[in-house]
């Protein structure tokens, strides 16, 4: 029995709009996404009770074997996940993470320099989000932790630094993808003169909202610009509670771990250092195979876009993992000690696991839904050419939010955006491509369905739903400034101009903020006067 199809269909949408409206609404993110997955199996099967039984055990299936082999990136993700909990549970008992709080206390003297700390490793760890999430989030905890920083705010912090850092950089796994995107679209459109690079750089200055969402991430971190959810998440964190206790201990959170007295900041980033540069050199490595394997010359970029990068983790990973019980033995770490902090360093990744099980086994079904090709087909029509580029970037934020997936996103949206930009005004196609680039990015960075924000919760040990609810108030405000940049460079056609808008745009916002964060401390001063 096939399918049914919901091409070019607007009920397409149903499935992802019910997940995420549930998980914001009731807070209960596994109970949501399979309220989603069993609404999309049911009208892909026609509501056939035997069919959709089946489909929905073919689709569990196929999130390891495909019929035919194994379905080795996600298991390679979720061996890298594992690992990442059994590791940062070792370095616990080591007694690293003890030293690098005391040693960060000798340092650094408040919770902004621990923020910025947290934002300076996002940038310099750009080769992949995946990466940059969960080591950056481990790599910085203690720190934040320390000063009093909440875990949504230490999530916000990292989720900011993933995606639209790793997007607007030419080395790193995204740039790589996005300019093998890109070289397609040249030949299609004869752009001999330009090359896939070129035109990425170009295309890094258009992209507002992650420029935007950038710099207010700095701006909030040195400013104290809280707001909302946010604001009452840094108020509980002044209490000692870095995350709601009410919710239990968030995925990620290694607790009641037997810590060693003599630990040294040596015993916390040696691991993490080791990992990094294990992580950067396989990747170079598989993709230099993969270069070879088409007869091609090696390049930085070229390696990267032929890495296997789910491999390159999960095999440093693992060798990490190995090298730091080794270590761990030879300082006379008692065995039992480290068979407690396997177990529960792994026990405390699976929360996440779950969830980014069901967050593929949604993206599965929507993409069978063609949801992300029936939100293209709605930028088709009649419309003045200067409504493009922002027309373009809120098709794309509406891709990436349903579908949870920039990639993805990119992948429909770029050949669109090209096609209408040369059929209205060839001048728009670079602000155009641009804007799916921020949309798509945008889309993933507030979804709740999205791998990268799921990934950013677990690195910060944060309850997932509580990142999603304190960080979309500021992505939807840099969301509206990135906007109307995208209108001005649409009726202008001048990059300066649109530049110039998206940076007033952010300062009056920050303005604004900082009034309403300074009305929200006075009023919670005031609170116990009432």
């Amino acid at each position: 029995m096939a399918l049914v199809s919901y091409a070019d269909s607007a009920f397409s949408i149903l499935p992802p709009v019910v997940a995420i409206s549930m998980a914001i609404v009731t807070r209960k993110t596994l109970i949501s996404l399979g309220v989603g997955i069993l609404l999309g199996v049911f009208m892909l099967t026609d509501f056939s009770v035997g069919f959709a039984s089946s489909e929905i055990v073919r689709r569990a299936t196929n999130l390891f074997w495909d019929g035919s082999s194994l379905q080795v990136w996600n298991l390679n993700t979720i061996g890298f996940l594992l690992c990442m909990g059994a590791l940062m549970a070792l370095i616990s008992i080591s007694g690293g993470t003890r030293a690098l709080a005391e040693y960060a206390r000798s340092r650094i003297s408040r919770g902004r320099d621990a923020k910025l700390l947290t934002i300076g490793l996002g940038v310099v760890i750009f080769i992949d989000d995946y990466f940059n999430a969960l080591l950056v989030g481990n790599a910085a905890r203690p720190v934040t932790d320390h000063y009093g920083v909440s875990r949504e705010k230490l999530a916000y912090c990292i989720d900011t630094t993933s995606a639209p850092v790793c997007v607007v950089s030419p080395i790193s796994t995204w740039g790589a993808y996005i300019m093998s995107l890109l070289a397609g679209l040249l030949v299609t459109y004869e752009l001999t003169d330009a090359t896939p690079l070129s035109i990425f750089v170009q295309l890094i200055p258009m992209n507002y909202y992650a420029l935007t969402a950038f710099a207010l991430l700095i701006c909030v971190a040195v400013m104290r610009l809280d707001i909302g959810p946010m604001a009452a998440a840094e108020e509980r964190a002044a209490r000692g509670q870095l995350w709601d206790p009410e919710k239990g201990i968030p995925a990620g959170e290694e607790v009641g771990l037997p810590e060693a007295d003599n630990g040294r900041v040596l015993s916390f980033m040696g691991p993490l250092i080791m990992l990094v540069v294990l992580v950067v050199a396989l990747m170079l490595y598989s993709g230099t195979q993969g270069l070879n394997g088409k007869g091609e010359a090696f390049s930085v970029i070229g390696a990267l876009e032929n890495a296997n990068g789910s491999w390159a983790m999960v095999t440093s990973g693992m060798i990490t993992v190995a090298a730091t019980i080794v270590a761990l033995l030879a300082q006379s770490t008692p065995v039992s000690h480290i068979v407690i902090a396997l177990g529960k360093g792994m026990k405390s990744m699976l929360p996440a696991v779950y969830i980014l099980l069901m967050a593929w086994s949604i993206a599965a079904v929507v993409s069978d839904l063609e949801t992300g090709k029936y939100l293209a087909s709605l930028a088709e029509g009649n419309l003045p050419s200067g409504l493009l580029p922002v027309l373009i970037f809120m098709l794309a934020a509406a891709a990436g939010f349903s579908t949870g997936t920039s990639y993805g996103t990119f992948a429909i949206m770029l050949p669109i955006a090209a096609n209408m930009s040369a059929a209205l005004d060839p001048t728009l196609m670079m602000p155009a491509m641009a804007a799916v680039l921020a949309g798509g990015v945008f889309g993933d960075h507030c979804s709740p369905i999205s791998d990268t924000t799921i990934l950013s919760s677990t690195g910060s040990g944060c309850h997932h739903i509580d990142h999603v609810s304190t960080q979309l108030p500021y992505a939807l405000l840099a969301a509206v400034v990135a906007g109307v940049a995208f209108i001005v460079i649409g009726f202008t056609g001048s990059q300066l101009i649109g530049f110039a808008t998206a940076a007033a745009g952010l300062v009056v916002l920050v303005l604004g903020l900082r009034r309403a964060a300074a009305s929200n401390a006075s009023d919670t001063v005031a609170a116990p006067a009432e």
